[in-house]
């Protein structure tokens, strides 16, 4: 906690004195503390919101637990919540190192030779009104419920070392990686090897020896050996050991309780997803 305050503190600052310094038209008149005090130090602002990522209690229960007014709360989520989210991933044995970009995270898994995994989560979200274009965009096929698809990638440890891609949950897993330029960091970095699952079957039909997926099942109609089904089934056991620490990585990220079920605006999941990936990526370079 403490170092994190230290190393968001300045960009606080900053954001804040970018604001006032717009809402003046120009310098400050007095001197630096003059003025108005804060009703919460920058300090109480992060933990303030950190309990909110997770834990997802209500603005009001916080206001109530640090005494002051909810817009407060509100309004020191706001702006600390962007400065984590544009924090990056911390890397393990790297101090001081995160991937903030997906260019980022190709470059490290050249450099280091690190397999990296490659897989989409979805976090139901609340449905939008009627009538409004593009409702039917958030149903996803595979769960049946509005939800919004995030596309993480970790290492073999189940380090988290990116997270984005966010769109609606009915929108494919591939076609959202393809969107968010996956497609082409593996053209650049033809040495890169992800492994993913049977979703991701058509990046592994462009990219035959970068992209790991299961083998595809036998065709309807078309009779195999006992033999041949069994070498199948070790190969998709195998690659789905290898593909695993992914899943353990999105798990943990669902463990804070609001990228689990998301109740408020749609268009700040993302953010806040990041935020909490983030977080969790800097125990993970630790462990």
């Amino acid at each position: 906690m403490q170092r994190l305050a230290v190393e968001l503190a300045a960009s606080w600052t900053d954001q804040r004195e970018g604001r006032l310094h717009g809402r003046r038209g120009g310098a400050r008149r007095r001197q630096a503390g003059a003025g108005r005090k804060h009703e919460l130090v920058f300090t109480d602002r992060l933990l303030a919101t950190l309990i909110y990522l997770r834990l997802d209690l209500p603005q009001r229960v916080l206001a109530v637990l640090f005494g002051v007014g909810q817009a407060t709360i509100a309004r020191a989520v706001s702006e600390v919540r962007p400065l984590l989210a544009t924090r990056g991933y911390a890397v393990a044995g790297r101090p001081g190192v995160r991937l903030r970009t997906l260019a980022d995270v190709f470059a490290y898994a050249e450099a280091e030779g690190v397999t990296l995994r490659l897989d989409a989560t979805e976090t139901q979200v609340r449905r939008p009104a009627a009538g409004k274009p593009g409702r039917r965009a958030f149903i996803s096929g595979k769960k049946n419920l509005n939800t919004i698809k995030t596309t993480v990638i970790s290492d073999a440890a189940g380090r988290t070392l990116w997270t984005g891609a966010s769109r609606p949950g009915r929108q494919h897993d591939q076609t959202a990686a393809r969107t968010e330029g996956i497609d082409d960091q593996l053209d650049h970095h033809p040495t890169v090897r992800v492994l993913v699952d049977a979703g991701y079957r058509g990046l592994r039909r462009d990219h035959k020896r970068q992209v790991i997926a299961p083998p595809p099942g036998p065709r309807k109609n078309i009779e195999i050996s006992a033999a041949t089904a069994e070498i199948r089934t070790r190969a998709r056991r195998r690659q789905s050991r290898a593909r695993i620490p992914v899943e353990h990585a999105i798990g943990r990220h669902k463990h804070w309780r609001g990228v689990r079920r998301w109740i408020h605006r749609r268009d700040r999941l993302a953010q806040t997803y990041q935020a909490v990936a983030g977080l969790v990526s800097d125990r993970d370079a630790i462990r």
